[in-house]
């Protein structure tokens, strides 16, 4: 298609060739054509009128698809896997009578959007994985880095970098935990025929049920599942559809968070994702470093959470054994749920892989409040020498204000740790208070609690799936 046409900015812009073609029509026919054969080699195996030559004719026309020929019969018939269908018997004459014999097409249809989506979960677990992995290097590396915490986006209690980044990575393995067990519960259709009876199997094979129980098994691992579903109408469950997009929209839901953390960060100028030595940040402000890579996360991800709608409502409303109310929203759904996730997981890997800490701007930030955080300490060691404790409260508390209305009312700096060593009743020196003021000494456990997440929950993830690890993200634009 040229430039007068529309093109999805999904595959233009943001999904990876890899995703693409999983979702691509070569991959979904050639995928018929082996469910085609799958079904062929079992009829034969169970002891239908089906020959040597015959299969391996369709065999040797897996990949060589006659989309011609199809294109043109399905002008003719209207219905796609007809049209499919019969270029296949124009490549394989004497298979052709053979051919889809005993299914629907949903035989086709419906186990390759399980095979597909499938593959897909799988590419999208080896990239969260990657997500994963960096997050936990970069949390390892800043877990010692004092900065302030936020409760409200008001300053609260300090923690560190690496603790901070923890929380994001706890989210992604909570995806993780639910892609595995989605993947894991992956089961194809079979071959159930036209309202899931299996009633034209029971003509093929008169009657004999013990060679029918035995296609639905043999189908699965033929196509390298461990089964099919146990019952269905004409279609698989849409509900599958339904849980594929939910882990999808939960991936969605954890990036953003993590991409509108860094966005805050970046305006504090304390975190800054990368920024390419010719990157243009705005076409009027020739000075600035946007975020526009987790402002693309956070874009993409909202498409995606309500993507995630769609296969709920189609799941909702199935009539019976099957309608076709689901086709066309299901093309666009699925695929463009997973594209706009590929996308999302490579801006992540990008993004974490590349992170600046500006650890003068954390100090600077964090000591400009750290005296407000360190009064309980200071009042402390003030009893210790002698002072009263609720006379003390109320002096710092009244100190406290005063300095708290400098900063904000007159752009001053704080300057409370000065008015505590002006004030007698607290005997302690301003050199003794800035002796306090060392921010690791207010984080808690952050760093403990840091390498215990890596070791005991992360690491072992990581160790257990390193043949995934190592993927580089590429970003188109």
């Amino acid at each position: 298609m040229g430039t007068d046409g529309f093109i999805s900015p999904l595959s233009e812009r943001y999904a990876s060739k890899e995703m693409q073609h999983i979702f691509s029509q070569d991959k979904k026919f050639r995928t018929w054509r082996r469910l085609w054969l799958a079904l062929a080699e079992t009829e034969k195996e169970l002891g239908l009128d089906i020959t040597d030559e015959q299969i391996e004719e369709l065999r040797s026309h897996l990949d060589d698809i006659n989309y011609d020929v199809a294109k043109a019969r399905e002008k003719e018939v209207r219905h796609d896997v007809m049209s499919h269908v019969y270029a296949y018997g124009v490549q394989c004459p004497k298979a052709k009578g053979i051919i889809h014999l005993g299914a629907t097409s949903c035989y086709v249809g419906d186990n390759t959007d399980i095979i597909i989506m499938t593959e897909a979960l799988k590419l999208v677990k080896r990239k969260l994985l990657n997500v994963m992995s960096e997050l936990a290097d970069f949390a390892e590396k800043y877990k010692d880095q004092p900065t302030l915490a936020f409760t409200h986006f008001q300053p609260a209690q300090p923690t560190t970098v690496g603790k901070r980044a923890s929380l994001w990575l706890n989210e992604f393995a909570m995806d993780y935990e639910d892609i595995c067990y989605v993947i894991s519960g992956m089961k194809l259709l079979g071959s159930k025929g036209t309202t899931g009876t299996q009633a034209s199997f029971l003509e093929l094979f008169n009657g004999d049920e013990d060679k029918i129980d035995q296609i639905d098994p043999k189908i699965a691992k033929k196509m390298g599942f461990d089964a099919c579903v146990p019952v269905s109408g004409q279609t698989y469950s849409r509900k599958v559809d339904t849980r594929v997009l939910n882990v999808l929209a939960g991936i969605a839901a954890s990036a953003t968070k993590m991409s509108n953390d860094i966005r805050l960060l970046q305006h504090l100028k304390e975190v800054e994702e990368p920024f390419e030595k010719s990157q243009i940040g705005s076409s009027a402000m020739a000075y600035k470093r946007n975020p526009m890579r987790s402002e693309r996360i956070a874009s993409l991800s909202r498409y995606v959470i309500c993507d995630a709608l769609n296969p709920a409502i189609t799941s909702a409303t199935q009539w019976f054994e099957r309608t076709l109310d689901d086709s066309a929203n299901k093309r666009l759904a699925i695929p463009e749920g997973f594209l706009a996730v590929d996308g999302i997981l490579d801006l992540c890997i990008n993004v974490v892989d590349g992170l600046v800490v500006y650890p003068k701007v954390i100090e600077k930030h964090m000591m400009a409040e750290l005296p407000f955080m360190a009064t309980e300490n200071i009042m402390m060691d003030a009893v210790k020498a002698g002072g009263d404790r609720q006379e003390l409260h109320e002096k710092i508390r009244t100190l406290s204000m005063q300095a708290g209305r400098a900063v904000k009312e007159e752009g001053r700096d704080n300057d409370l740790l000065e008015r505590i060593a002006a004030d007698e009743s607290f005997g302690l020196s301003l050199e003794e208070l800035k002796e306090a003021m060392k921010p690791e000494k207010y984080v808690g456990r952050s760093a403990r609690q840091v390498e215990v997440f890596l070791r005991d929950v992360i690491r072992p993830i990581l160790d257990e799936n390193r043949d995934s690890l190592g993927m580089n993200a590429e970003i188109n634009v």
